[in-house]
């Protein structure tokens, strides 16, 4: 308040001097238009001054003077020189950025909200062939044209990594991952998997080989058991007591080789060529069928249909995933337990359901049980004859018609497994009949 009060003193100082000299002239009023002129200078004086050092020479000390306007060019001196400090700052901050993410063997690019590129770094340019002269400002869609790619982007769902050769060289294979931040921007980050990519090759091809090879002997193996066993009364007892045993063994090496030339197809196989919308009242009444005969009275199996649309996929896919919930609960509930196939809406999508009143999973398992060959109890699984690929099958079923498995289970209280299918999946009107042939 201080400087305010010399302020206005100064005014009527000004003001009184200028009336004063008017009086004794006898023109009052002129002087005192006078000294509002000279107190109007005064202030349009200081507002040249601070206009030329914001404009001129904004880095160099205020300008010096007194009053009101010293502090103002004090206070704005000591703004700006903040805000330089913090300028500085926040650009050492880009800068450490920028060159932590050039010393990456991962592509970044930096997008702005509507897909517009901003910035990348130079692993980009190698893996991408993005050139700062040319690409800046234009959107990803117009260098990673890909279907794919196109429709993972616009899906804004970015859980789960996509996998696309690089569009440079289509020997290179990238796994591209998009995180949002800020104001619905992206970061967008590629990287080379293409060694990762050939061994994960190397291994359908030798599993599919081996299991194809194994097939032949197998089947050559079981038809003589079978021969044998039309003859068991003629052979040796001893010979008669491991033949039951051998033929026991050869078929879950059957079902073994089955299951992984399945996986395999699964692996390899894009598919999509077979989907059409599957009646699910009609499908779920022919699982259920099969189950109850491999439980033969040991369990009550039920079915809910709840959900009215039809499910857009391959019949012969998706009955295999039902079947293997089905028959894995059949055979790993005790007897007397309820088990419930269900097909209802879950949100936008729908559900379908295996569940029953078991003896429940522990959680610690849960994770792991689509992996190949993982199983709880591996002495009852080799008892049931379970080749430990049902839910890896599942889970490839499921990735094949944007799907997800989740299961939710807890020891005493049961099992249920959750196939959620996206609503982009589903059909209004389901068909009249879908086949039931295994």
């Amino acid at each position: 308040m201080g400087l305010w009060k010399r302020e206005l003193w100064r005014l009527l100082l000004l003001t009184g001097s200028g009336l004063l000299v008017g009086w004794l002239l006898s023109h009052a009023w002129a002087g005192l238009a006078l000294g509002l002129a000279a107190c109007l200078a005064f202030h349009l004086h200081q507002l040249r001054r601070l206009h030329r050092w914001l404009t001129l020479t904004p880095q160099a000390e205020p300008p010096a003077t007194t009053g009101v306007w010293g502090e103002l060019f004090d206070r704005l001196y000591r703004y700006q020189k903040g805000q330089r400090h913090t300028q500085e700052r926040l650009l050492g901050i880009i800068k450490r950025i920028q060159e932590s993410s050039e010393a990456m063997r991962d592509s970044v690019v930096m997008l702005d909200r509507h897909g517009d590129m901003e910035w990348w770094n130079s692993a980009a340019e190698r893996m991408l062939g993005l050139r700062t002269t040319h690409d800046r400002g234009h959107h990803i869609t117009n260098l990673l044209r890909d279907p794919r790619f196109i429709d993972y982007f616009h899906a804004r769902d970015y859980r789960e990594p996509l996998t696309l050769p690089s569009p440079i060289d289509e020997q290179m294979v990238l796994q591209f991952q998009i995180t949002l931040y800020g104001d619905d921007e992206r970061l967008l980050m590629a990287r080379d998997i293409t060694r990762l990519h050939r061994l994960e090759e190397m291994r359908r091809d030798f599993v599919a080989n081996v299991s194809h090879e194994l097939r032949t002997p197998l089947t050559v193996l079981a038809g003589y058991l079978e021969t044998y066993a039309t003859y068991a009364d003629q052979l040796s007892p001893r010979f008669a007591r491991g033949l039951p045993r051998m033929q026991e063994q050869t078929a879950r090496m059957q079902n073994l080789v089955s299951d992984l030339l399945l996986l395999s197809r699964l692996e390899i196989d894009r598919g999509g060529e077979d989907h059409a919308p599957l009646a699910m009242a009609s499908l779920l009444a022919s699982v259920q069928h099969d189950a109850a005969a491999l439980s033969a009275g040991r369990h009550t199996i039920d079915v809910e249909l709840v959900e009215p649309r039809a499910l857009l996929g391959s019949e012969q896919e998706i009955r295999s995933a039902l079947s293997n919930l089905a028959f894995n609960a059949v055979r790993y509930t005790p007897e007397g337990s309820r088990i419930v196939l269900r097909w209802q809406p879950r949100g936008d999508g729908a559900s379908l359901e295996v569940e029953d009143n078991g003896k429940g999973i522990d959680p610690v398992h849960l994770p792991r049980l689509t992996e190949r060959f993982y199983r709880v109890d591996k002495g009852r699984s080799a008892a049931t004859g379970g080749t430990g690929l049902g839910l890896a099958i599942v889970k490839h079923v499921l990735l094949r018609h944007d799907a997800r498995l989740e299961i939710d289970s807890l020891p005493g209280q049961g099992a249920r497994f959750c196939c959620l299918f996206p609503a982009v999946r589903l059909r209004a009107e389901a068909p009249q009949k879908v086949s039931t042939s295994r």
